[in-house]
């Protein structure tokens, strides 16, 4: 890691958009927000200001970067752009959906983690697409956090982690969605989700007549088993103290993580509003009123545990169904994949 900088949080004036592109194009860091979660973005056609997002966030090489853009031409000699690859961007684009595509050579192999494909997207946030035109580059940008913590979702976030790191956090507010975007993949037979998010696979299938999603999303891969997209590989998203997500119905869930409380120490509760009253005077941080709402908070709630050193989170999990299934699965993943089925 290099010597520390002076880290600027700034909103989003154009005075600030236009010290943003200076630096991304003299080859320098600046952490946005996405509709998503907020990005760290360096330009995607530098190999060594790619690099210095692995060194800013201690992340491992081998896991790939999504390529960010405003405009479609910017594809141009980045990627192969098949037909269905058109279809979803039609439906789907500017939005939280990432296509994983062939590659071209003018794509480093340092944000592809030397893969032969590339994911590419176009964000949907007014200050990521003023961001990317007053760029004009193509910016590859992954979560702007430290590897392993949860994704930041405000600029406070992002401060918290990358402060003395990067020059630059554009603040333009809390994210809308909360989780990163759903990674599809074209290079295959037909199309295929390895990280799902707010673009689910009932969507795609209605776009795309079929979508399949990689039995990797549930589980951790395997030894020596390639990660063609991020949030795969590695430890993801993960709060400092043990988490445990529990599943089956409301009343089973509820006992089991009574049960499991009243027997921690220093623990918190993570449950849908509808479920509170069954929690008595325990600790409860409220995930929200469904799957969209919990999406949206979930990973300000881990990072919240984090502040306030919590060192046992008990959280209620949902159906691998429509956004369900983008929440379980980062769920999931901070939780180390300590999931109790309450019906056993």
């Amino acid at each position: 890691m290099n010597a520390k900088v002076e880290t600027r949080l700034l909103k989003p004036t154009p005075e600030a958009l236009a010290l943003a592109a200076e630096l991304l194009r003299a080859g320098e860091l600046v952490a946005f927000p996405t509709e998503t979660v907020y990005g760290l973005g360096a330009n995607a056609l530098d190999p060594a200001a790619v690099l210095k997002i692995f060194a800013a966030k201690n992340r491992p090489a081998d896991n790939p970067l999504i390529v960010h853009i405003a405009e479609r031409e910017q594809l141009n000699g980045l990627c192969e752009v098949t037909p269905t690859a058109e279809n979803l961007m039609d439906a789907f684009w500017p939005g939280p959906l990432t296509l994983l595509l062939p590659k071209t050579a003018a794509v480093p192999d340092a944000v592809t983690a030397g893969l032969v494909s590339v994911g590419v997207r176009m964000p949907s946030h007014p200050v990521a697409r003023e961001l990317l035109r007053a760029c004009a580059l193509p910016i590859a940008a992954p979560s702007a956090n430290t590897s392993t913590r949860p994704s930041p979702t405000a600029a406070r976030h992002v401060l918290e982690d990358m402060d003395g790191r990067i020059p630059l956090i554009l603040d333009g507010g809390d994210c809308e969605v909360g989780v990163e975007s759903t990674v599809l993949d074209l290079t295959g037979e037909e199309p295929e989700v390895l990280r799902p998010g707010a673009v689910t696979p009932e969507m795609i299938a209605a776009v795309a007549g079929v979508c399949a999603v990689a039995d990797s999303v549930m589980r951790p891969l395997r030894e020596g088993e390639t990660a063609p997209s991020p949030g795969m590989k590695h430890r993801h998203y993960a709060p400092k103290g043990r988490m445990t997500v529990y599943r089956g119905r409301p009343e089973r869930v509820a006992e089991r993580i009574r049960r499991d409380y009243d027997r921690a120490e220093n623990a918190c509760i993570l449950a849908y509003r509808e479920h509170i009253p069954q929690y008595g005077d325990r600790r409860v941080w409220e995930l929200g009123r469904d799957e969209a709402g919990a999406a949206h908070s979930i990973f300000a709630l881990l990072r919240r545990a984090d502040e306030q050193g919590i060192s046992r989170i008990l959280a209620e999990g949902v159906r691998d169904e429509g956004v369900g299934l983008a929440l379980m699965n980062r769920m999931a993943r901070a939780a180390a994949f300590d999931i109790v089925e309450a019906e056993d």
